[in-house]
């Protein structure tokens, strides 16, 4: 071996060892059995306030809810937040092929079928598929009434020169319902299930929601405007034919509710589908309709869901929930925390206390900075009030964080070595799931903001409130604009949400920092290095 190549790596060796000697000099430990060479790493914890507000808590305001990856369809009735309704209005388009279509000679519309499928996992197994369907909450029977809508979605808002995407809400249920055309087609009892919807012996497709839909209307609106305009490109049709409205009904509070995804066009089958029996006439040899020896031939004209879709909801929220949403402490903070996805229920934590000075830093963050702590680790953890919550399933295992001032999520949420994991377990460093105790309850969520608070603290980065939302997908990073901003108190304003937020059914109570539980009350704990 080569001498020269040795002596710079020894000499490397030899600084590294000599640079951790000095440092025995710069660091203390301090209040602390844990005592590592340099460093000391004691627990501390920091005040924080927190609250809950409804984005629709006075039924005034309303979040976006075109442009989701995913849409939901269905009644669910929440153990703690109650019933909640969510209907569906859907804009058609001409696949490429149905544009400007030729039917053939002699046409016969046969069928129409719309089919929505679920997400699921199929399995095969000696020939024979099973699924296993996801994303349904609730298992009781519900009655889906379609109708045609006359309201029309537009691309771009009319306000902004037609410059800006047009944005659409989930409390305009009541304006889009004042457009309804005709009702087309209703199913009564319906319940999702694992089983495949088996089309004859040798053909099936993956569960869903298929349903027939009427002939004369599809050949009104379809077959009889052959050659016109209206089916020349997809803004003309887009303008003729204006959507489809899902509205969903239930005897009792109970129901079941299903996501999906509208726009996915891989799917062969998904969308409305007209099947159509034409001949192709030879009229030099005098053929005609009538004539019998001349060959059916089958065709399919398929239109897509892939354009401006809108979930509205319908909620009951039990009077109480209401009343404590209305008037939360925003000074103090609350000892209970309401997080709801969906219209939901979003819950504020303002980090490091009161600002008593009114200089617009919280006093316990300015003696921080002064300090200059490193930061090892910081955690917020939210205790689940399992006196109020239904375990098990009903339990979100996910909640998202985010920065309210700026829309976005936390420096950690880029640094998560989890985040290639699949969905329910991405991110988990960062945004923990679920703890749950050995009868399968909820216990509580940890959401580590080790480099926010590093951020805060070394780099005067903005102390703005955090949100805290239920999630379905924490890999989803867009948002989503409420109709009216929330301004809990003056100087904070909230203007958007995680879209995943939207999707999520589902909620949680938690037990927040002015609780009399003082094991489970919320509280910011840190694990910090300190210089000496």
């Amino acid at each position: 071996m080569n001498i020269k190549n040795i002596l710079p790596k020894l000499g490397v060796i030899v600084g590294i060892i000599i640079g951790f000697a000095s440092c025995e000099e710069d660091f203390s430990t301090i209040d602390t059995n844990i005592i590592n060479e340099n460093f000391s790493t004691p627990d501390t914890v920091f005040d924080v306030i927190a609250y809950s507000k409804g984005i629709n808590q006075d039924g005034t305001n309303g979040v976006q809810t075109n442009g989701l990856s995913s849409y939901q369809l269905g009644i669910y009735n929440d153990p703690v937040y109650g019933k909640s309704t969510v209907n569906l209005l859907s804009q058609l388009t001409l696949g490429p092929e149905a544009l400007n279509p030729e039917f053939g000679d002699c046409v016969v519309l046969d069928s129409v079928v719309l089919y929505l499928p679920f997400f699921n996992t199929a399995t095969v197994e000696d020939t024979i598929t099973t699924y296993e369907i996801d994303s349904i909450f609730g298992n009781s029977p519900i009655d889906i009434s379609i109708y045609e809508s006359n309201f029309f979605l537009r691309e771009f808002d009319p306000n902004s020169g037609f410059e800006d995407p047009q944005e659409y809400y989930s409390n305009q249920g009541s304006e889009f319902e004042g457009f309804l055309g005709e009702l087309l087609a209703t199913v009564e009892d319906f319940t999702p299930s694992n089983d495949a919807i088996v089309l004859s012996d040798t053909v099936s497709l993956a569960p869903g929601l298929r349903v027939n839909l009427p002939i004369e209307f599809f050949e009104d609106k379809i077959i009889a405007n052959e050659g016109e305009p209206e089916l020349l490109n997809n803004s003309n049709f887009r303008e003729f034919f204006r959507g489809l409205y899902f509205k969903v009904t239930s005897d009792t509070d109970n129901g079941s509710l299903f996501i999906f995804d509208l726009a996915d066009t891989d799917d062969e089958n998904i969308g409305v589908k007209l099947y159509t029996s034409y001949k192709d006439l030879d009229e030099g040899e005098g053929e005609t309709c009538e004539t019998e020896d001349v060959e059916v031939l089958q065709e399919e004209t398929r239109l897509f869901f892939n354009a401006i879709s809108v979930n509205v909801f319908e909620n009951e929220v039990p009077a109480d929930i209401i009343s404590d949403l209305t008037n939360a402490d925003t000074e103090a903070g609350e000892e209970t925390l309401y997080v709801r996805g969906g219209e939901g229920i979003i819950s504020l934590i303002e980090l490091f206390g009161d600002d008593t000075d009114q200089n617009g830093i919280a006093d316990q963050l300015e003696d921080l900075r002064e300090e200059e702590w490193l930061i090892n680790e910081a955690n917020l953890i939210f205790y689940v009030d399992q006196d109020r919550v239904t375990g098990g399933d009903v339990e979100p295992e996910r909640l998202i964080i985010y920065e309210t001032k700026n829309n976005d999520v936390l420096a950690d949420y880029f640094i998560d070595f989890t985040s290639g994991q699949t969905t329910v377990n991405a991110l988990t460093e960062h945004l923990g799931r679920l703890e749950r105790d050995s009868d399968d309850n909820g216990e509580f969520y940890k959401i580590k903001i080790t480099q926010h608070v590093s951020n805060l603290i070394n780099n005067d980065s903005i102390n703005a409130p955090l949100g805290l939302l239920v999630t379905n997908n924490v890999t989803q990073l867009d948002f989503q604009n409420l109709k009216d901003p929330i301004i809990p108190t003056p100087g904070i304003m909230i203007e958007e949400v995680p879209a995943s937020s939207i999707i999520s059914p589902e909620g949680t109570v938690l037990f927040g920092n002015n609780t009399s539980n003082t094991a489970k009350k919320l509280r910011l704990e840190i694990y910090y290095t300190e210089p000496n």
